[in-house]
């Protein structure tokens, strides 16, 4: 049998740390040069320690390899691997041994020990109640309340130290005041203060060195934020005491602002403004959490639950990813996309499909949706130009509408739905299409105007004709605005 036997801290080590310690028939130290090893390393001198092995392998796999080969040479003894601290739990080293242990069909015993952090803020004057605990080498794969206190141990290097730095940097203030704790060699730890920045700057850092964090409680103490910041703002603008105008916000006050705030970000997207975008997705994302808020406080829904909805979507409608379904390219995963949606949904014909298309989405793009939809079935032009004559056909319809001076709404629309039809046979979509036109049109109107004026002309003054003259001319040659 393997025991893996972690000691814990000079002033935490338990009886059974020591009784196995003692009893061990063969025993290995992960290492000596630990003050958490030294009561061990008095009780047996025969101990073997490892850290020839730290010092001759040239990578952690051939590190880890090469101290369980060492563990399990003799794999019909008993063997006890004293390592300092907590132990090795969770750790690219334990997996290892166990890996090994299996194929030699060794059980493997694991005694836990205090860590280096439990024994920090056992007596730390600046922490109470709940503290979040985590290696230095695993604070990256870690969301972080700043509304909790942090301990964070085993930096076992000076370059770790600034990696932690920069991780917490994405919460907290530059100058965010925290504690190192440094253990000496009775196990005791002495507390000074720094400022965050600080700390890979610091000298003495070592393996049973732990950083604690204190809470922030107050969100305008903090530079950096995250989405809980936002949901507690929002909440807060919203209380007794808050914000009026946010406090009588409902879920249909607040549309507008929806659409808005949608439409800005796709404005930063194609000017292709980074900073605008940040700043765009911010201001949708507040009136994501606004909704969520109001759904909270009614009771209806919240945060948790929107994240739920959407994550369980996105499971279900990628099987090519979650289970065992094959794609062979985006345009297939669409087609499962839109099967998947038509179960989930409980659409029983094409029909439920054309008519679960948004009614208030903007016309254009509604027309252009539901055309694609109905030709997934099937019914569609085969070509662009088959349309277009679909258009010249509307059109007699619209001037026959006018001669007659009836039906001209109906017959306006078939021409519009007929030209999108055109549109996304072209392959194009028809918002951008007609955006890109109605620029065009400003830019050519701006030309004419600039004309007209170095002219001495006012367009308010002029016929058709003059203006259709000098739209004519801004069409072929912009206006510089110089003098010939």
């Amino acid at each position: 049998m393997l025991t893996i036997a972690a000691l814990g801290t000079p002033k935490t080590y338990g009886c059974a740390s020591k009784e196995t310690v003692l009893k061990a028939d063969r025993l290995f130290f992960q290492t000596l040069r630990n003050p958490c090893m030294d009561w061990a390393a008095a009780l047996r001198p025969d101990g073997i320690a490892m850290d020839d092995l730290y010092e001759g392998t040239e990578d952690f796999t051939q590190l880890h390899r090469a101290i369980a080969e060492r563990l399990l040479e003799e794999p019909e003894r008993d063997v006890v691997f004293a390592v300092p601290g907590r132990g090795i739990e969770g750790t690219e080293l334990l997996k290892h041994i166990i890996e090994a242990a299996d194929k030699l069909d060794v059980r493997v015993l694991r005694i836990p020990g205090v860590g280096y952090a439990q024994a920090a803020i056992a007596n730390c004057p600046m922490l109470a109640g709940e503290c979040g605990v985590c290696t230095a080498a695993a604070l990256a794969d870690r969301r972080i309340d700043v509304t909790l206190p942090l301990a964070v141990e085993e930096f076992d290097a000076k370059l770790l130290a600034g990696e932690v730095k920069l991780y917490l940097l994405e919460y907290y203030p530059d100058d965010w005041p925290v504690y190192l704790a440094s253990m000496a060699g009775d196990g005791t730890y002495s507390y000074r203060q720094i400022a965050l920045y600080e700390l890979d700057r610091c000298e003495g850092i070592s393996i049973a060195t732990v950083l604690v964090v204190p809470p922030a409680q107050q969100l305008e103490r903090l530079s950096r934020h995250g989405l809980r910041q936002l949901e507690e703002l929002t909440a807060r603008l919203r209380a007794p005491g808050g914000c009026p105008w946010d406090a009588k916000q409902t879920h249909q006050s607040l549309q507008d602002a929806l659409i808005e705030e949608t439409y800005e970000v796709i404005d930063a997207i194609k000017r292709e403004d980074d900073d605008a975008l940040a700043e765009e997705l911010g201001d949708l994302l507040l009136q994501i959490v606004f909704h969520a808020v109001i759904g909270e406080e009614r009771q209806r829904f919240t945060m948790r639950d929107v994240c739920t909805g959407i994550v369980n979507k996105l499971i279900y409608r990628h099987p090519h990813v979650f289970k065992d379904t094959s794609v062979r390219d985006a345009n297939e995963v669409l087609v499962n996309w839109e099967k998947l949606k038509k179960t989930e949904k409980s659409f029983h014909t094409q029909t439920d499909v054309l008519r679960a298309v948004p009614m208030n989405f903007p016309a254009l793009l509604r027309s252009y949706k539901v055309q694609k939809k109905a030709a997934d079935v099937g019914f569609d032009w085969e070509h662009p130009g088959d349309a277009l004559k679909k258009v010249v056909e509307e059109a007699q319809e619209v001037q026959d509408a006018l001669n007659s001076g009836s039906g001209l709404d109906e017959e306006l629309g078939d021409l519009l739905f007929a030209v999108v039809n055109v549109v996304r046979l072209s392959g194009r979509k028809p918002e951008p299409i007609l955006n890109a036109a109605t620029d065009k049109f400003i830019c050519r109107f701006e030309q004419m105007e600039k004309l007209a004026a170095h002219q001495n002309l006012n367009l308010e003054q002029m016929t058709l004709d003059e203006m259709d003259r000098l739209w004519n001319l801004a069409k072929i040659s912009p206006f510089s605005g110089k003098k010939s």
